[in-house]
Parts: structure tokens; sequence; C-alpha cells
């Protein structure tokens, strides 16, 4: 709007600028910040109520002795010592260390081997598609298939090593010294394409000209995987290592389905342990213990991966 002060020719008009809108108009910024936060008010209100509370509920009913129904009672740090001196909990710490050593190495291992042989053909899409299907089958479809597999007198495992290599072979899911392996086996195959897309992003986020500068200097493939594609999917691998270690760790659909944590307690894992000491024993108290000893188990393991990853995770610059 022009206006002409008292007095004024009229020939120098210059323009008074008035604001538009009224004074309390919230700036873009402040508009986009509260945008923002009513986009993750769900996914936030979903962490305090799903996981939050809980975690603390979980701390709270450690210290209680408790059967699922009547009324709490505080014992303290009670059931964290029972639970530690407890036999079954001593047995399902060793097989889940046991567990987790046969199967994320190999697990590991092989999606990085199929990663790197994948990253070379065409069709990787399809290829994807194919290897990652299992980790996306209810793990109890798969146990319940694995079952059959494994089956010491009809089984398809069995009757193949007879037929083409003459062995007979053994009781997989009913003899202590197999049923172990026999499980991390299936965890292994089911685990791998969701190893093997991770390690296929890393591959892809190598720079091919460190691939021409070895080929210049006369590398072979296996001098470039050893000096250059594993070095450099370092940070893969880390993250890969950290969540198959927690995954191990909560292993319990396997043994629950396939062998109800025997023979002879050889596939009763930790998990496995706090869901028969809750729905079983009912005392809740002690399970939820031993769920809190597991969760500080895993935060330990998890922190100490990360403070030794400054030793060999590489990061491209």
């Amino acid at each position: 709007m022009l206006t002409q002060p008292a007095g004024s020719t009229g020939k120098s008009l210059k323009p008074e600028l008035r604001p538009e809108g009224p004074a309390s108009t919230l700036s873009s910024k402040t508009t986009d910040e509260l945008w923002g936060a009513l986009f993750i008010l769900p996914q936030f209100i979903g962490l305090i109520t799903f996981s939050l509370i809980p975690l603390i509920s979980a701390f709270v009913i450690s210290m209680m002795k408790w059967d699922g129904m009547g009324v709490k009672e505080f014992v303290g740090l009670q059931n964290f010592i029972s639970q530690l001196q407890d036999e079954e909990f001593h047995i399902a710490l060793v097989n889940t260390v046991y567990y987790t050593i046969l199967s994320v190495p190999t697990g590991i291992v092989l999606a990085m081997l199929v990663a790197v042989g994948l990253n070379r053909v065409r069709g990787k899409i399809l290829y994807r598609l194919i290897y990652f299907m299992p980790n996306i089958t209810m793990s109890v479809a798969v146990a319940v298939v694995f079952m059959w597999l494994f089956n010491a007198d009809f089984g398809l495992i069995n009757m193949y090593l007879k037929e083409w290599f003459g062995i007979t072979g053994p009781s997989w899911l009913t003899d202590s010294r197999y049923v172990m392996p026999s499980i991390a086996l299936l965890s292994v195959w089911m685990g791998l394409g969701g190893n093997m897309v991770l390690f296929l992003a890393g591959l892809q986020g190598i720079s091919r000209s460190y691939y021409e500068a070895a080929e210049i200097d006369g590398a072979g493939k296996w001098q470039q995987l050893l000096h250059i594609t594993i070095p450099l999917l370092s940070p893969t691998t880390f993250f890969v290592t950290i969540m198959s270690i927690i995954g191990s760790f909560q292993v319990f659909d396997q043994s629950f389905v396939m062998t109800s944590g025997g023979p002879a307690k050889a596939s009763y894992t930790l998990v496995y342990h706090i869901y028969e000491t809750a729905f079983a024993d009912f005392t809740f108290g002690k399970s939820t213990a031993s769920a809190v000893i597991l969760f500080a188990m895993i935060l330990s393991l998890t922190l100490f991966q990360m403070k030794m990853s400054k030793r060999w995770v590489h990061y491209e610059d």
C-alpha cells in the first residue's frame, strides 16, 4: 500500500511495507518441525508403549516373586542369584554359546562368498529373490519341513547319504552330538539370504577404481578379494556380525518345534529356559531375571565388538 506524507508534493512516493497476514504466523522452519514431529509421533508412541514400558517392567518384575496371577513380593536380587546358580541355566548358556559358534561364522562366510559370486553375474535381482525367500518364510514352517529332512529313518538327507556315498546317516535330531549342528544348519540356511543382500549392498558401494588399479599392478582375483574386497567390506561384516550374534542368542523357534529342547537338553537354549521358567514353572520373577541377564550379555558383547571394531573395521575415505 502506498502512502503520501503530509505536505509532500507527491513526486517521491515510497512503498510502506506491511506484514501480510496475522503477526502470529509461524515461520517456515517451525512449521516443518511441527510436521516432522507429527509424522514421527505414532512411531514414538509405539516405541514407548511396546519397548520402553515393557523394558522397565521387566527390570521391576525381575526383582519380584510372582506366579503371573497372584500378589507380587519383592525379593531384591534373589532371582538373579538363583538363576546364576541354576544348573539348567548353565546348560542353556553353554548350548547357546555352542550354537553361536556353529552358526555365526558359517553364516557370515557363506553369505559373503555368495554375495561375491552374485556380484559378478547377470540377473542379480532374480538371484536375490531366490536366496532371500527363506529369510521371509515363517521359522515354524521351515522347522517342520526340516524335521522331515532330518528324519533318521526316511529323511531325504540320510537317503541321499546312503544312495550317493553309501553312508548311514546319523539320528540328527535324537542324538545329542548332532542336534545342535542340525539346528545351526537350519539357521544358516534361513539367514543366508538376508546377510547376502547386505553384503551385496556393501560390494556395490566399493569403487571399481580399486580393482582397476589392482589389475594394472597384476593382482589376481584372489588377491583382490583378500586385499580389497574383504577390507572394504569390513563395515558390512561388522554390522552382520553384531546382528547375527544377537539373533543367535535369541534362538528359540527351531529347538522348540524340532526337539523341545532335547535330547537330554542338548538343544536347550537360553530363550527356551526363559520360556519354560515362565510358562511351565510359573515363576515369572526368575524367568524375567534370566531375560535381564540375557539382555546384559548381549549388550556387553555388542559393546565389546564396537570397541574391538576400531582394530579391523576400515572405512573408505
